[in-house]
């Protein structure tokens, strides 16, 4: 409730407008980075104005400025923001395979399938001129390696699949195969479907179905109880 002034109305609660101002200024943030990413992705950086940004997410340019302080930085920001979507994308997937060998497939669909990635690469290229920017690049990789490696564990868990790497391993060379492959398809012009075999061609193996689901515990390959392997490969 709002405290009483001496008239006798309740004044609102200061509280209460600290929230709804933060949560204002949360959807604008979002607007803008809305905007941002679909005109980045069409335009590229150098084409694309802090006018235009402004006006798709029907802003003014001095709000830009006010969030992200530079064309650069919302640049980036709109980058990590897109991957981490599509790592939560790619995990949402793969949930619904039940050999590795389908996991895998889901995963390589699913990031070839956008340019989400091709346009965290050109994030990347630019914090190496704006140092200032690297570290939200580092947290959103140090993100998709730990949640890739969680969602992998969970997977070999679930289904009792012998892994060949450690989980934090495997997501690792996830990704960083990944982003090789869809910039250098990009800059090839190549096609999702191309882009997506060669992920898989250069991925290989990663893990094995064992002969029974016993997913009491996540096992490498190469411990002393391993069971024979069957078919399949996974990622992640």
């Amino acid at each position: 409730m709002g405290s009483e002034t001496a008239s006798g109305v309740s004044a609102p609660d200061p509280k209460h407008a600290v929230r709804a101002t933060r949560s204002a200024g949360r959807k604008m943030r979002s607007l803008l980075l809305d905007a941002a990413s679909r005109l980045f992705k069409e335009r590229g950086l150098s084409g694309t104005s802090i006018s235009d940004i402004a006006a798709a997410a029907d802003a003014f340019p001095s709000q830009i400025t006010y969030y992200f302080r530079t064309k650069e930085a919302l640049f980036v920001e709109a980058a990590s923001r897109d991957m981490l979507y599509l790592a939560r994308a790619t995990e949402q997937a793969a949930l619904k395979a039940h050999t590795p060998r389908d996991y895998t497939h889901a995963l390589a669909e699913t990031v070839t399938a956008t340019d989400t990635v091709a346009f965290f690469a050109e994030a990347l290229t630019l914090t190496r001129r704006r140092q200032d920017l690297a570290p939200l690049v580092e947290r959103t990789i140090e993100r998709l390696h730990s949640e890739g490696a969680r969602a992998y564990a969970d997977q070999v868990e679930r289904h009792g699949w012998r892994s060949l790497r450690a989980p934090e391993e495997s997501s690792r060379r996830f990704w960083a195969i990944a982003i090789g492959v869809i910039v250098e398809g990009f800059a090839m012009g190549r096609a999702a479907e191309e882009m997506c075999r060669e992920l898989l061609r250069a991925l290989g193996e990663q893990a094995t179905s064992t002969s029974t689901n016993d997913g009491s515990r996540l096992r490498l390959v190469g411990d002393r109880d391993h069971s024979p392997s069957t078919d399949g490969e996974t990622s992640s």
